[in-house]
C-alpha cells in the first residue's frame, strides 16, 4: 500500500502523515554584523541581534506539517501547516477573499481637489498622462462605466451610432496582402477592458460579443431556452492548440453573463448540452449511427436515444473500432491581467467551456501508433495498481474514505465532513488532499466513467453540481477557477473508473512556484474547514433562492 503513494487506504479510512520536526542546527558563521532597524514610538532601539546567535541552535517543537498523498498519485502531495490552518480552524469565517472594494479614478480625483466636477476633455486627459501599466490597472480594477467607456476609445477605433454615443462597431484595416483584421491600437489594453464586468453591455457587445467579432470561427450550434433568456452558441476553433480542433460553448451576446452569480441553472444546462450533443454526434458518426438531420439542437429525449445506441453498438462483440474514443472539457473561469504585463488567467469574456474528442492513437514520423494523451488515463492506470496491490475498487474506496473521513488535526471538536452538497447521482465535497487550498471535486456515487455512460439524471445532476461548485468559489472571493474533466475512454469494460470534475481556485496569495513544480501544495487550511465555509456559502445561496 505504501508503493502506491495514495491517501485512499483500502480500510475505507485516509492516511496522514504527521511530521513533529525538532534538530540541532551547528552554527558555521564566523561573522556579526549589528544593525539597528528601527525604534519602538518611545526611542528603544530595535536591532538584529537575534539574527546572529553566538551558540548552536537547537528547535525542540516547530510546526507541525500534516503530508498528504493525493488520492491519485500523479497529482503530487499536499502539504497542510498547522500553525496556519489552526487559526482559521478557530475562526472559519476567515475563510475567504473580501469583494474588491469600488475603484475610480475620477472619483478619487474629485475628492482631493475640491469636488471639481471634470470635463469630458478633462478626464480623457487625465487617462491620458497616466502610463500604460497605470491603464492596465484601471481597466482590471474599475468599477466606474465611464472610466472604463474612455479607456475603450483608447484601445480601439469605435463607430457610434446617429446620436454619436452609442456604439456600433469597431473599426477594420486591411493588411498588405487583403487580410482583414480589427483595428486595435493596445491589445492588452483591449483584452482587460472587453473582461470588465462594469464596462456597459452595449459597450460589450459592440466590441467583443457579437458573433464574428472575435473572429471567423463558424458557430456550429446553439442552444436556446423556451423563454429566450438563457442562449448559448458553440464555436468551432478549427486551428486550435487541441490537435483535430475544439469547440467552445460561449453564452450568446443577447445572455450577458460575466460572473457565476449571474447564470441560471437553465444557462449551465445548455452549455453543457452542447457538450453532450457534440460528442455523442460525432460518436454516433464514427459508428455509422444516423440521428437527426434537422439544423437543430437535439432534444434531450433525442439525446438520450442516440447516447443508448451509441452505448449498444459498442457493447456488440464486433462493435467498430472507434477512431476517437475520449473527450476532452475544462473550464477557465475568470480573467485577470497584472499591470506589469502577465496574464493571470487563461479565460476570455463572457461565461465559456471548452471542449474536443481526443484520438485513440497518434502516428510517429517512424509510421508507429502510439496512444494518445488523455489525462484520464493516468487514473486508469492507477486505479488498476491499486486493485491489484489492495484487492480493493479504489472509487469505491475513495467514497468510503470520503464518508469516514476525520479531522486531519486529529481534533475530535470541530467539523469533520468534507462533504457540501450530494444526492442520489452524484457528490460534491472538498479532497483531502487538495492542489489549491480551496479545490473542489465532483464524481458520480455510481459506476459511471464518462459522459456516455451518464444518463439523462446524472448529467442533469452533474450540471447542477458544476454550477454550484463554480458559484460557492465565487462567494468566497475566488475570481480565477480552472476546471477539469477525468474522464474513462468509450470503449473501456472497466467499471471501477469514474468520473471525476476538478475546480481549482487560483488564489492571491498562492501563485505557483517551486513548490508546486514539484507537485508539492501547500496549504493554510484543514479541508474540513474549507468545507464548513462552502457548506455555509451553499446554505446561503439556497436562502436566497
Amino acid at each position: 500500500m505504501t508503493d502506491l503513494r495514495s491517501c485512499v487506504g483500502k480500510n475505507g479510512r485516509f492516511i496522514v502523515g504527521v511530521h513533529r520536526p525538532f534538530f540541532e542546527i551547528k552554527n558555521l558563521r564566523k561573522n556579526q554584523y549589528f544593525e539597528s532597524l528601527g525604534e519602538f514610538e518611545d526611542g528603544t532601539v530595535v536591532d538584529n541581534r537575534l539574527n546572529f546567535p553566538d551558540q548552536d541552535l537547537y528547535e525542540p517543537k516547530a510546526d507541525i506539517i500534516y503530508e498528504i498523498n493525493n488520492p491519485f498519485p500523479f497529482r503530487g502531495t499536499t502539504y497542510i501547516n498547522s500553525a496556519w490552518a489552526d487559526a482559521k480552524a478557530t475562526n472559519p469565517g476567515t475563510i475567504g477573499i473580501q469583494a474588491p472594494e469600488p475603484c475610480s479614478l475620477f472619483q478619487n480625483f474629485k475628492t482631493i481637489i475640491e469636488n471639481k466636477d471634470f470635463d469630458l476633455k478633462e478626464k480623457t486627459n487625465l487617462l491620458n498622462l497616466l502610463p500604460h501599466p497605470l491603464q492596465i490597472a484601471i481597466a482590471q480594477a474599475s468599477t466606474d462605466p465611464e472610466e472604463l467607456v474612455l479607456l475603450s476609445q483608447k484601445s480601439c477605433r469605435i463607430l457610434f451610432g446617429n446620436d454619436g454615443q452609442t456604439p456600433v462597431g469597431i473599426g477594420y484595416k486591411k493588411n498588405t496582402s487583403g487580410k482583414i483584421s480589427p483595428d486595435i491600437h493596445d491589445p492588452e489594453l483591449f483584452e482587460v477592458l472587453v473582461n470588465n464586468p462594469h464596462l456597459p453591455d452595449t459597450w460589450k457587445n459592440a466590441l467583443v460579443l457579437k458573433p464574428g467579432v472575435q473572429g471567423t470561427n463558424e458557430i456550429t450550434g446553439e442552444y436556446l431556452s423556451h423563454d429566450g433568456n438563457t442562449h448559448v452558441f458553440e464555436y468551432l476553433r478549427r486551428n486550435s492548440y487541441i490537435p483535430w480542433g475544439h469547440f467552445a460553448s460561449n453564452m450568446a451576446n443577447d445572455a450577458v453573463r460575466y460572473r457565476a452569480r449571474d447564470l441560471t441553472d437553465e444557462d449551465m444546462r445548455g452549455i453543457r448540452h452542447l457538450y453532450y450533443q457534440r460528442a455523442f454526434i460525432r460518436l454516433g458518426a464514427d459508428l455509422d449511427i444516423p440521428f437527426p438531420e434537422k439544423r437543430e439542437a437535439l432534444t434531450e429525449k433525442n439525446l438520450e436515444t442516440l447516447r443508448k445506441k451509441i452505448l449498444k453498438t459498442l457493447k456488440q462483440p464486433a462493435a467498430p473500432s472507434l477512431t476517437f474514443d475520449s473527450t476532452l472539457w475544462g473550464w477557465n473561469f475568470g480573467f485577470g491581467y497584472a499591470q506589469s504585463g502577465h496574464r493571470l488567467h487563461a479565460s476570455h469574456q463572457m461565461i465559456h467551456q471548452q471542449n474536443a474528442m481526443i484520438p485513440k492513437e497518434v502516428r510517429t514520423e517512424s509510421g508507429e501508433d502510439i496512444p494518445s494523451f488523455a489525462c484520464g488515463d493516468l487514473i486508469r492506470d492507477f486505479i488498476i495498481q491499486y486493485r491489484q496491490a489492495t484487492g480493493k475498487l479504489f472509487f469505491e474506496t475513495y467514497i468510503d474514505c470520503i464518508r469516514n473521513n476525520t479531522r486531519t488535526d486529529g481534533q475530535q471538536e470541530g467539523p469533520s465532513s468534507l462533504i457540501l452538497a450530494e444526492d442520489d447521482h452524484t457528490i460534491l465535497f472538498v479532497p483531502k488532499a487538495q492542489v489549491s487550498e480551496w479545490e473542489l471535486q465532483l464524481m458520480p456515487k455510481t459506476a459511471c466513467g464518462n459522459i456516455l455512460e451518464a444518463d439523462t439524471k446524472m448529467r442533469q445532476s452533474l450540471d447542477k453540481a458544476i454550477l454550484t461548485a463554480i458559484k460557492t468559489l465565487e462567494s468566497l472571493g475566488a475570481q480565477f477557477v480552472t476546471c477539469i474533466e477525468f474522464s474513462k475512454r468509450f470503449d473501456s469494460s472497466d467499471t471501477d473508473q469514474r468520473l471525476l470534475y476538478s475546480f481549482i481556485p487560483r488564489l492571491p496569495y498562492a501563485p505557483g512556484t517551486f513548490s508546486e513544480a514539484q507537485l508539492r501544495w501547500i496549504s493554510g487550511a484543514y479541508p474540513e474547514d474549507v468545507a464548513l465555509a462552502c457548506r455555509r456559502v451553499i446554505k446561503t445561496q439556497e436562502k436566497c433562492t
